[in-house]
């Protein structure tokens, strides 16, 4: 059939098996170094460092404001991560900056530091544990309500709207940059993971699509049934603040008992 074919064909044919073969090479190189990369040695877990603050889509960071207030009571240095872009452009540059500012905690003498990302986040922090160098920095990482596996409201903004802003379009379930995220292990080794949502939430949905595989997963209802948090709430929801203790703390990471709801 190949003999059959004029010149011009033949050459063709030839070009595109070609691609398709320096395509196949490149994804198996890609997969072969990844799997060859050196896992990093997890921080110390019996000594907290500072605790970064990574506020969600649009940046406002007085959302953070139950955290930090708590987490200082108790003795715990706070660093509020001022996002670069309002949270609303590209994550990955979001993730970057989170580096960034790890980084300058370390340069202060502490040996690690505990990240809790709210909302979108969550997502900056997971992709700056992969991608970033977080895990080899990161002691422990709680994200609250974050659409780590996409929300229906993202898709639906960028339906209606014929398009929305970049970090927008990133959260629509199933887009590259989260199928990237999500491909393989959720909890990269490093830190330790937990994650807390509401089955109230109005702006990740579905609500599960907040939970990680290879994490603590904390539901507000679990520990207060008749709570009706919503999505804004949660930072300075009382499971969230009585889960503190022990997600920061230097025991394994469970959720939070005898709460006052």
């Amino acid at each position: 059939m190949f003999d059959a074919l004029s010149p011009q064909r033949r050459r063709l044919v030839l070009g595109v098996g070609g691609l398709i073969l320096l395509l196949v090479i490149a994804l198996l190189v890609t997969v072969t170094v990844r799997a060859l990369a050196p896992v990093p040695d997890p921080v110390p877990q019996d000594q907290p460092g500072p605790v970064l603050l990574v506020p969600g889509y649009g940046g406002r960071i007085e959302s953070l404001d139950p955290l930090a207030a708590a987490l200082r009571a108790s003795g715990r240095t706070v660093i509020v991560v001022q996002p670069i872009g309002g949270n609303t452009g590209d994550l990955r540059a979001e993730a970057e900056h989170l580096a960034e500012v790890a980084e300058q905690a370390l340069d202060s003498g502490a040996p690690s530091v505990d990240v809790i990302g709210y909302s979108a986040g969550g997502v900056v922090v997971r992709l700056w544990v992969r991608d970033e160098g977080g895990a080899a920095v990161a002691r422990r990482v709680l994200t609250l309500g974050s659409p780590q596996h996409g929300t229906s409201q993202a898709a639906l903004g960028a339906e209606l709207a014929g398009g929305c802003p970049t970090a927008c379009e990133q959260l629509v379930p199933d887009s590259d940059l989260l199928r990237r995220l999500n491909a393989g292990d959720e909890t990269p080794d490093g830190p330790l993971w937990a994650t807390v949502r509401s089955t109230y939430d109005r702006v990740v949905t579905p609500v599960d699509s907040a939970a990680l595989d290879g994490a603590v997963n904390i539901v507000v209802q679990d520990s207060c049934p008749a709570s009706t948090a919503a999505h804004g709430a949660l930072p300075g929801d009382p499971v969230t603040l009585a889960a503190l203790g022990s997600v920061l703390g230097v025991g394994p990471p469970e959720p939070p008992a005898g709460v006052a709801c």
